[in-house]
């Protein structure tokens, strides 16, 4: 009977290392889920942050032109900005 109790108490000692396994597999269930939200909604933000950023200015926030630069000549890097 004491034999039971000895060996279930080292049993009790090896669950902290189960634990330890569980919370590394959430915090790395969690970042996938944030990497995949910044991924999707990055572009989005990014607007978002230079449109705040111009009105603070005092000026508008033009997004890029969508058309194709290569029949256009128009630069997409170039027509986003404050104006």
């Amino acid at each position: 009977m004491l034999a039971f109790f000895s060996n279930a108490a080292s049993v009790r000692r090896d669950e902290k290392g189960a634990t330890a396994v569980e919370y590394g597999i959430m915090v790395a269930l969690i970042a996938v889920v944030i990497i995949v939200a910044v991924t999707l909604l990055g572009g989005n933000l990014n607007s978002m942050f230079n449109d705040v950023a111009c009105k603070v200015q005092g000026k508008t926030y033009a997004a890029a032109v969508a058309d194709n630069p290569a029949t256009t000549g128009v630069d997409e890097s170039a027509a986003a900005g404050c104006r």
